[in-house]
């Protein structure tokens, strides 16, 4: 089986580049952006140590799907991948890293439950997919995030990311494969995950979803004990993040009306206007600000049928690494489809399924 574990000399030579590497920024980017710049990471140290070594095929790190939109924070692969791999972020042009949309985003004075219900009817109506364990969910999205490396924010060009995760309840070493700056390679479970990755919060498949509860009180109160923490986040932020990593893929239409119920009754929670996802589609924002960070993350939904259409964090306040409004991640989902093969696109994408 093509796996990392089978090499230990590439494992040290990796931990060896993590100790080169400056100090992470107090704050950091949500998992899954945070995993995108890990593959990115892999790539590049696997490609060098092929000029060096006998060929074997790379492999990406697990991106933990769903496809991670963006549970609790973790120590900063994204400052780590982007240094190694010597990429350059660019500047969002003509506001020094800032994000006009986000600077003057206004916060609604009517609650979000409203707007949380409205789209968790919406929700609710979409059909039932029929997912056998042998098939993928496809996803295809744009993608943005700002590199720490520097302890400025220095944001990264617009980038396309597909991925095929398998619907196999596991526990899997090989989970799918992921297409990103035009390589095609296997997901693979983490570093240390020696037994494989299960079916769960971090790989949630569709029948794993289909099996949460879908009283509103009952899912917030597994998700407040099952999401992972972090030294000093604010848990109801964490959890509001662990809700929106699972928005937008491929899910059960139940699931999804009981997890946007949930994230109504977390504290802090709001809507807001004039919000954008990282293509500029315009939509209904439900926002959560994380005071102890000064970011804030938002749920970017279209105002015709409530359809999640991506997500967006920024600075709120000014931090050493960048200034108010400055843009550190942003995502749109543009595909969602159950195909029988990884790597293969569905014949007519469309966002079917979507949360």
């Amino acid at each position: 089986m093509n796996d990392r574990h089978a090499c230990p000399q590439r494992h040290d030579d990796r931990e060896e580049i993590a100790r080169l590497l400056p100090a992470p920024a107090d704050w950091d980017l949500p998992r899954a952006q945070h995993l995108r710049h890990k593959d990115l990471l892999m790539r590049h140290i696997d490609r060098d140590q092929a000029e060096t070594a006998t060929p074997e095929p790379a492999t990406a790190p697990v991106r933990r799907a769903r496809p991670l939109l963006r549970p609790a924070l973790v120590a900063s692969a994204a400052a780590l991948a982007l240094a190694a791999a010597g990429t350059t972020g660019a500047v969002l042009s003509g506001n020094g890293g800032h994000d006009d949309a986000a600077q003057h985003a206004t916060t609604d004075t009517r609650p979000a439950a409203a707007l949380l219900h409205r789209i968790s009817n919406a929700a609710a109506n979409h059909g039932t997919l029929t997912v056998r364990d042998d098939q993928f969910a496809y996803t295809r999205e744009k993608v943005r995030g700002a590199d720490l490396t520097s302890g400025k924010a220095v944001v990264g060009p617009l980038e396309d990311y597909e991925s095929w995760v398998s619907q196999k309840p596991g526990p899997l070493h090989t989970l799918g494969l992921v297409r990103a700056d035009g390589e095609t390679l296997p997901i693979n479970a983490e570093l240390g995950d020696t037994k494989g990755t299960p079916a769960g919060l971090g790989r949630p498949t569709y029948h794993w979803l289909a099996s949460l509860p879908t009283d509103p009180d009952k899912l917030l109160a597994y998700l407040y004990a099952k999401t992972p923490a972090a030294e000093g986040r604010e848990r109801d932020q964490a959890v509001f993040e662990q809700i929106g990593s699972l928005l937008g893929g491929l899910t059960p239409p139940r699931t999804a009306a009981a997890l946007y119920q949930a994230a109504a009754k977390i504290p802090g929670v709001d809507r807001s206007s004039r919000v954008r996802d990282a293509i500029g589609r315009q939509g209904l924002g439900i926002v959560r600000d994380d005071t102890r960070y000064g970011v804030r993350t938002e749920w970017v939904f279209d105002a015709k049928d409530y359809s999640f259409l991506g997500s967006r964090s920024y600075l709120t306040k000014d931090a050493s690494y960048g200034k108010a409004g400055t843009l550190l991640s942003s995502t749109a989902e543009l595909a969602h489809a159950v195909v029988d093969k990884a790597g293969v696109r569905p014949a007519a994408e469309d966002r079917t399924g979507t949360a």
